[in-house]
């Protein structure tokens, strides 16, 4: 028996059955390749949800990992460390004036930033969120999410949620309560289509907001660490969030989870309200700070724009000989590839060709090359899918 069918045995015996998989098993990878048991290499088009942002194993993030190794891999937070205070101090400068609180995951960034909200409300503890969002896994955080599919089989839910029309301002309004505490959107929804916000939409919200004294919170798990061409996707809209979460792309490929808050809102979470284990480890914010530091070295949002605006015209061109792509969505490198049939199999198909992408909400392709993509993936990858798309007719 090879160890793809004895891995695959082992799941089946020892693992909880909560995921679709494919029977892949992969052993190693590099930048925008990855090689399975069997030693066939793939081209990641997809880059786990947006989490191996810099590509594979990085230089920079496995020096920051090596730099924490021998030192220390825990410290509770009831201490200091300075890979903590280093990695919040970057982030700050990053974004905006704020305070940080560690985590582990997107969902606990988000379940932080519903609890802030109730802290802030005072009584007030309605949060309007956008059908279509995701922001995570939690039972808060499904109840947030304006999905039905993520919460069937987990009612009741906890309550203080309403969903409404993405995109839609006039939704917004005619949800706003004498409840409503806080408004938290994607400015990108990921897992909802690729769906982008509008500049007029944006700054409504951030106006509204100001005006009916809620906080403005952006959920930036998958849109955050330079995927759209800035280092976090709020800055293309001429906005400040009252809080933004983070996570993916932040460690590398490292669990991680963040809370940015706005100064004159972070006093609303004393010590003892809110709290994580494992949040602002050394080793994985050592990591992180690697992160960080590739970005700029490496001029990854330089890359990320032009490697964008190189691949969209790829995709415009196999638009014109594909009637079956009816629309291009995308913003840096996080695209969305509409199709007028499902997509399940063309990734099925792409993958037996040797390159990873993802499906959603049935028919958007989701592609998301790592920020260090060169011309020349992007051409092996444009190929391959212009040939899987040719067989599908």
């Amino acid at each position: 028996m090879n160890k793809t069918k004895q891995t695959i045995q082992k799941y089946k015996k020892y693992v909880l059955n909560t995921y679709t998989r494919t029977p892949v098993v992969f052993t190693k990878a590099k930048g925008s390749l990855m090689q399975d048991a069997q030693g066939k290499k793939y081209l990641d088009f997809f880059s786990g949800w947006a989490v191996s942002g810099l590509g594979h194993c990085h230089g920079a993030v496995i020096r920051g990992l090596k730099s924490q190794l021998n030192k220390m891999l825990h410290v509770p937070n009831n201490y200091y460390n300075q890979p903590q205070a280093q990695l919040a101090e970057e982030i700050i400068t990053s974004s905006f004036e704020g305070k940080v609180f560690f985590a582990n995951s997107g969902a606990e960034a988000n379940e932080a930033a519903i609890k802030l909200a109730r802290a802030y409300g005072k009584g007030r503890y309605e949060v309007i969120t956008m059908k279509k969002s995701f922001h995570g896994r939690t039972l808060a955080t499904i109840a947030a999410t304006g999905q039905d599919k993520v919460k069937k089989g987990f009612k009741p839910l906890p309550i203080g949620f309403k969903h409404v029309k993405f995109n839609d301002i006039d939704a917004v309004k005619k949800a706003i309560s004498k409840k409503t505490a806080a408004i938290m959107l994607e400015l990108i929804q990921g897992e909802g289509g690729v769906n982008i916000a509008s500049q007029e939409y944006v700054k409504q919200l951030r106006t509204l907001c100001n005006k009916k004294k809620l906080l403005l919170i952006v959920d930036e798990v998958q849109t955050g660490i330079g995927r759209t061409g800035k280092m976090f996707c709020y800055q293309h809209y001429g906005i400040i969030p009252d809080a933004m979460t983070l996570a993916k792309s932040l460690g590398g490929g490292l669990p991680i989870g963040v809370m940015v808050v706005r100064n004159k809102f972070a006093h609303f979470l004393k010590p003892g309200m809110h709290a994580s284990t494992f949040g602002g480890s050394p080793i994985i914010c050592a990591a992180a700070l690697g992160v960080f530091h590739a970005i700029k070295k490496e001029k990854l949002l330089y890359n990320t724009n032009k490697m964008g605006s190189y691949l969209f015209g790829k995709l415009k061109a196999l638009k014109k000989q594909h009637s079956v792509i009816k629309g291009i969505k995308h913003k840096g490198l996080m695209f969305g590839v509409e199709l007028d049939v499902k997509g399940d199999e063309i990734v099925k198909k792409c993958m037996q060709q040797g390159l990873l992408i993802n499906c959603t909400q049935g028919n958007i392709l989701r592609i998301f090359p790592v920020l260090t993509v060169k011309k020349s993936e992007i051409d092996k990858g444009i190929k391959i899918l212009a040939k899987v798309l040719k067989d599908c007719k």
